[in-house]
């Protein structure tokens, strides 16, 4: 018996690329498809399982790891391995695709969604690209001139047939609320300061080098300043090599999952600029300092952070240019210009997109096959 779906979603392997891809799948449920309708075919790799375990889409893993873009004896062994990986599970896609009949195909992007949208551009099934980076990374340049529409996250992706819906956040970061008794409950409860600055700075769950070395530098200069605070995340990675030391007006933590309360404290925060965050920075509406990580592929996170930038709700630096000095710098303007930090958190959120999700499945109902049920229908 097979069992026909309304939408195979295809990728995954990060959160950058799985989050997206079940609050479009989330938007479709709650737009009357049956989540029976919805399967997941993701990586083995990463954590899928972990995730999807925790939901009611049914979902298929297939084997498989990226290329790396190396030309190193070590790197081009590991990639005839990763090519041939992606062909055998390409080969079980088609096989999964031609089951289950769906009206259309998602794309999130990633080597894990190639194998699924390879086998929806051979059986002849609509595809849709869910794109969040302002640069497409190479599955979705490749997959995009067969694709029927790309939701794309920002103005001027390129990819054909592009339609602007925005970044899918996390129901927490759409309910972050700024404003002053807000403010006051999120920095309660972290433990900051209820009056002054609060500086928010981190970089991923393991840590961004470059960034910890700034702050803790710039942590050193302003020891034993008043009226300002730096709630620091170092990343489980960085805090296990070099446990940081807190300090008055200067509190690390390992990790943190409690995001949309740092976005409610925080004046303004520092951080990398993966597309996920820009997107939440967005709809947060919260002032950044970016620092786009350097050999990124497509150089898609300078990409993510002029996003920002030419809005005016943020500040762009280099790698290279990051440390203390410069943050004191950079910070000293932001809160030193009055209204400067107010009118960059309006600009933020003037281009945040809350209803990504719903316009994003959108997109996805308009390039479906007609003639499909919502619910998984049995054949």
């Amino acid at each position: 018996m097979t069992t026909r779906r309304f939408a195979v979603v295809a990728g995954g392997g990060t959160a950058g690329h799985l989050q997206p891809a079940l609050a479009v799948a989330d938007a479709l449920v709650a737009r009357g498809h049956a989540p029976g309708s919805i399967e997941f075919v993701g990586s083995r790799r990463g954590q899928d399982r972990a995730v999807l375990e925790r939901r009611s889409y049914p979902f298929t893993l297939l084997p498989g790891r990226g290329v790396q873009r190396s030309l190193a004896p070590s790197a081009v062994a590991r990639n005839v391995g990763a090519l041939a990986g992606i062909g055998w599970a390409t080969l079980r896609a088609i096989a999964i695709v031609a089951r289950r009949h769906p009206s259309v195909v998602v794309s999130v992007g990633g080597y894990a969604a190639v194998p699924a949208s390879v086998a929806a551009v051979f059986l002849r099934v609509p595809l849709v690209l869910i794109n969040v980076d302002a640069v497409p990374g190479a599955a979705n340049r490749l997959l995009g001139r067969f694709a029927r529409a790309a939701a794309v996250g920002w103005e001027g992706t390129p990819l054909p047939r592009g339609v602007v819906t925005g970044t899918p956040v996390r129901d927490a970061i759409l309910a972050v609320d700024r404003e002053p008794a807000s403010r006051l409950a999120a920095r309660q409860a972290l433990g900051l300061p209820e009056v002054g600055t609060v500086v928010a700075a981190f970089g991923g769950s393991l840590g961004a080098r470059s960034i910890n070395a700034a702050v803790r530098d710039l942590a050193e200069s302003w020891a034993g300043r008043s009226g300002a605070c730096i709630y620091h995340v170092v990343g489980r990675r960085d805090f296990a090599a070099s446990p940081p030391r807190p300090r008055s007006g200067y509190v690390p933590v390992e990790y943190e999952d409690r995001m949309e309360l740092v976005y409610a404290a925080a004046d303004v925060v520092v951080c990398r600029a993966g597309a996920m965050t820009v997107a939440e920075l967005a709809v947060a509406g919260v002032p950044a300092i970016l620092v786009p990580l350097p050999g990124a592929p497509g150089d898609h996170q300078t990409a993510n952070a002029r996003v920002l930038e030419r809005a005016g709700a943020a500040v762009v630096i280099s790698d290279s240019s990051c440390n203390g000095a410069e943050l004191d710098r950079v910070i000293g303007d932001l809160v030193g210009t009055p209204g400067r930090l107010d009118a960059m958190a309006a600009a933020a959120r003037a281009i945040g997109r809350p209803d990504a999700a719903d316009a994003g499945a959108q997109v996805v109902e308009r390039s479906a096959r007609t003639g499909r049920t919502r619910g998984a229908v049995a054949a």
